[in-house]
């Protein structure tokens, strides 16, 4: 840990980790699939997240992808951590996170879903002034029409397809919370008008580190809003 400038206060290294947008084309626009975390965790606790959670040592092996679709995930997080560092190279670390992008949706919605159905997408980095910080990578998934993720995390009390606007709705009517990430990035999505629209898109990543207070400014607003 290092501390922040000017200040005695420790800053807590971030963790990598992954998350999944998994999204389906419905009759009334984009659903996504998400889940209602429980009250007493003690990250986002409370708050509707996409399924995602830490890298793990393990991630790092057991995997074969195809060097093509590994070159062009690592130029997809050229920005980002992924792009220097130990171990490995971009493309090996970027399988990392890949990896554990799909072992966390297989945990956390019985999915298996393929190396070919994601898509880098955001990067976001916890702000420095918070205790737990997570240097998080963000996938689009396209799984197939007839897959069915479910609800099996012990870390939420339910987990459910919804409609991207119903969320939204529901987030700014005070009914739901959502951390700054899922907010924004299902905001974006909102924006499309179909999962393959989506796919397609002219995208680069850039990843977004909020300054210290952020947060609590995002929440603070969000409740005088309503």
């Amino acid at each position: 840990m290092t501390d922040l400038p000017g200040s005695e206060t420790p800053v807590a290294q971030p963790r990598l980790a992954a998350s999944v947008i998994l999204l389906r084309n419905a009759s009334d626009g984009l659903e996504a699939f998400v889940q209602h975390r429980v009250s007493t965790m003690d990250f986002a606790a409370g708050m509707v997240v996409f399924p995602g959670g830490r890298v793990d040592p393990a991630d790092a092996d057991g995997w074969d992808y195809p060097a093509g679709l590994l070159d062009s995930h690592a130029v997809h997080w050229r920005l980002s951590s992924l792009a220097n560092g130990d171990p490995g190279t971009p493309q090996s670390r970027a399988g990392t996170v890949l990896a554990a992008a799909i072992r966390e949706v297989r945990e956390e919605a019985g999915l298996d879903l393929q190396a070919s159905e994601l898509r880098p997408w955001a990067n976001w980095i916890t702000p420095v002034d918070m205790p737990k910080r997570f240097d998080t990578f963000f996938y689009i998934a396209k799984p197939a029409p007839d897959a069915q993720p479910r609800h099996q995390t012990t870390e939420a009390w339910q987990s459910l397809w919804m409609p991207v606007d119903g969320i939204l709705a529901a987030e700014a009517e005070g009914r739901l919370k959502l951390m700054p990430p899922t907010y924004y990035l299902l905001k974006e999505v909102s924006g499309f008008e179909s999962v393959e629209a989506l796919w397609h898109a002219d995208h680069e990543v850039v990843p977004v580190l909020a300054p210290p207070g952020s947060l609590t400014a995002f929440l603070k607003e969000r409740e005088t809003r309503r």
